[in-house]
């Protein structure tokens, strides 16, 4: 079996307004695994953190004179791929240029409409990146490879039927190539949480979320697939060891499913003599958590948590299907803040059907609560979710005006509601002074946030936030 070039990039400049970055955990883990089956040399490259052009990202493939091409684009960076994959296949002919992300599984099969992108692949890359790269070393097409877009030799897109199949036991898969990224850019800019700078590294302890929000298109399924305790605490001691990293970014879906896998990872990191410190900046379900849950991450070292109320209207929770206990939320977050964590929320305006009385009821729990901090955003239907059902049933007009590209997440904007845009808006800009114009919570804020002083550099955000809202483009 031949050695070949596989090249591996993450799409999507830095943005002034919403300049987050993590180390790119997708293609890191797809890099381990294709190493793991083949003899290849393996580049990877995330044009977020170095924020460089797309001709630079054409510069490095090139460089290494790739033979396959991988890119991994949201919906919001989906707009460079006319650029790149057009450029690519002129000055590479004989590369197979692939995409991936969440973009393609949004899309599906219209993510390789208006590009020159060969193959397009939707969920969970791993299995279905070496079936490709399998059928590609014998010369073959890719026809085989259940559940993937591709094009013909006439240019034809053609949708392969079934489903790529997800990797079953996680633990399997090697963990993800940190060695193949300098993670010292990282430590200086933005991450996910609205922390100060730190030495820190991100992890995936799971994959996929028994729940059915009408938002999520679930791109690892519904089948809540985790890692074991050992392997956490093995990755996690192995990157204080090889980099001196304590803090840890956990980036699942639902960290918190699996209640005893809590209690071993507790176990594991105190039997281990490692110490942590703990963020949970993206995916955890307030409502099924206990205090005594609570108290076993702080006594890990948890001291930052994103709590995701969405609406604070139990009606609007049964539309979104979330069905979030709100009085156990409020309690939760009570609770986890006594306790030293530093408290974010999020929330959502915009929903179909919702009206004055249900955003007033999710401004109400939101600033009746003990979140230190909280994001207002408007509700984005993407394709491929059962929102997006919902919305092309009610508003197919206001679908057409959407545009994905080039946009921050804060700024993708629709309105589903039952109200005008000038007032869901009001109430948004509304939200935001109660929320962060509370003098107890200023206070409290300033008496945990980590490095106090450095929460000015938050004033432009929350500025444009509480003066302008969040408005369509």
């Amino acid at each position: 079996m031949k050695r070949f070039q596989l090249f591996l990039a993450n799409i999507g400049k830095r943005q002034v307004e919403f300049p987050l970055v993590t180390p790119p955990l997708g293609i890191m883990y797809l890099a381990s695994y294709i190493r793991s089956k083949f003899d290849v040399d393996i580049r990877l490259l995330n044009q977020k953190i170095d924020s460089c052009s797309n001709d630079r990202v054409i510069y490095k493939a090139v460089e290494c004179q790739a033979d396959i091409i991988g890119l991994s684009v949201t919906t919001p960076t989906a707009h460079n791929l006319p650029y790149l994959t057009r450029h690519l296949k002129q000055i590479l002919p004989r590369a197979l240029v692939i995409i991936g992300g969440p973009h393609v599984s949004a899309f599906m099969a219209d993510a390789l409409i208006g590009n020159s992108a060969d193959i397009a692949v939707p969920r969970e890359g791993e299995v279905a990146l070496e079936q490709i790269i399998r059928a590609w070393l014998e010369g073959d097409s890719p026809a085989a490879v259940a559940g993937i877009f591709w094009r013909d030799g006439e240019g034809n897109i053609i949708a392969n039927p079934g489903v790529i199949p997800f990797v079953q036991d996680i633990d399997s898969l090697p963990p993800p190539a940190y060695d193949l990224i300098d993670m010292a850019p990282y430590w200086k800019t933005q991450s996910m949480p609205p922390l100060p700078t730190r030495q820190y590294a991100s992890l995936f302890s799971s994959r996929g979320c028994p729940y059915h929000c009408i938002y999520c298109h679930r791109i690892f399924g519904d089948v809540f697939r985790r890692h074991s305790a050992e392997r956490i605490v093995d990755e996690m001691a192995w990157l204080q060891k090889r980099l001196g990293i304590k803090d840890f970014e956990f980036l699942d879906d639902i960290f918190n499913l699996d209640k005893k896998r809590m209690v071993d990872l507790a176990e594991l990191i105190h039997a281990r003599g490692l110490k942590t410190k703990l963020v949970f900046p993206n995916g955890v379900r307030t409502d099924i958590f206990t205090k005594e849950e609570i108290d076993l991450l702080v006594g890990i070292g948890m001291y930052y948590a994103s709590f995701a109320l969405e609406t604070g209207s139990p009606r609007m929770q049964k539309v979104i299907r979330k069905n979030l206990d709100i009085e156990k939320y409020v309690d939760i977050v009570a609770h986890a803040a006594s306790r030293g964590v530093l408290a974010n929320g999020f929330a959502m305006m915009g929903f179909p059907t919702e009206t004055e009385d249900d955003l007033r009821m999710t401004i109400k729990v939101t600033c009746g609560s003990r979140l230190h901090t909280v994001s207002y955003f408007t509700t984005t239907p993407f394709p491929n979710t059962e929102m997006y059902r919902l919305a092309t049933e009610k508003f197919p007009e206001r679908l057409r005006g959407i545009k994905y590209d080039d946009m921050e997440y804060a700024g993708l904007a629709v309105n589903l509601s039952d109200v005008p845009d000038q007032v869901l808006f009001a109430y948004q800009r509304r939200a935001n002074r109660k929320f962060f114009l509370n003098p107890g919570r200023l206070t409290r804020l300033l008496k945990d946030y980590p490095q106090s002083y450095k929460l000015p550099l938050y004033l432009p955000a929350f500025t444009r936030r509480a003066l302008k809202g969040i408005r369509r483009r």
